[in-house]
């Protein structure tokens, strides 16, 4: 990974693959100069500090949109359920306080703006033309079709449109992000750029 990172990420929670993460990065670096970054599905921060670098070189910001409670897959219980992450005190999940620390320890107060609400609520009264979008929420079909319809539409043209988890063979994983990458592919809004491992990258024309 050709990028200088200020602080060890294998320390950071996440899910992102290193292809994805450089691949991210070099996408922002292309466009955040022609306006903001923002992605959906924070988590921990480790995503965000990616586009944030690259953001960071461009006088760019990136909107970083989750209401931090977690996926359905997060909950008690569940598979991707973390202990550490579970505040016993309140009942719930909450990654926003971890969120908050690696942002901080990363040094990208400046560049990083956290709305910490759901997609449906944050795109209600957007008008901010953004040059990339970043969806990696939550898994379900319902969530991943409203994380779409709220944010590619905002996407100005040449912009980047980036989403994680494609898995075309169900066996491998769960079918929603895959569902809207079709779906923005069969649009006729978007053309493929690349894949690199999970990650799909197409281009608002």
């Amino acid at each position: 990974m050709n990028i200088t990172l200020p602080i060890d990420m294998t320390e950071i929670k996440g899910f992102l693959a290193d292809d994805e993460a450089q691949a991210l990065y070099e996408q922002a670096l292309s466009v955040a100069e022609r306006g903001p970054v923002l992605e959906v599905g924070s988590y921990c921060g480790k995503s965000t500090i990616f586009l944030a670098l690259a953001c960071q070189q461009k006088n760019s910001v990136v909107y970083a949109v989750d209401h931090h409670v977690g996926s359905e897959e997060h909950q008690l219980g569940e598979m991707f359920h973390d202990p550490e992450l579970y505040d016993a005190s309140e009942g719930r999940f909450d990654t926003f306080k971890e969120f908050r620390r690696n942002i901080r320890r990363a040094g990208l107060n400046d560049t990083v703006v956290p709305i910490v609400a759901t997609s449906e609520v944050s795109a209600r009264h957007w008008h901010t033309p953004l040059a990339m979008v970043f969806i990696d929420g939550g898994h379900s079909l319902d969530a991943a079709l409203c994380d779409y319809r709220c944010w590619a539409t905002k996407i100005i043209s040449g912009g980047i449109l980036a989403i994680h988890d494609l898995f075309p063979a169900p066996e491998e994983g769960g079918q929603a992000p895959y569902a809207i990458y079709k779906m923005a592919l069969a649009s006729g809004l978007f053309e493929p750029v690349a894949r690199v491992n999970t990650l799909g990258l197409l281009r608002r024309l």
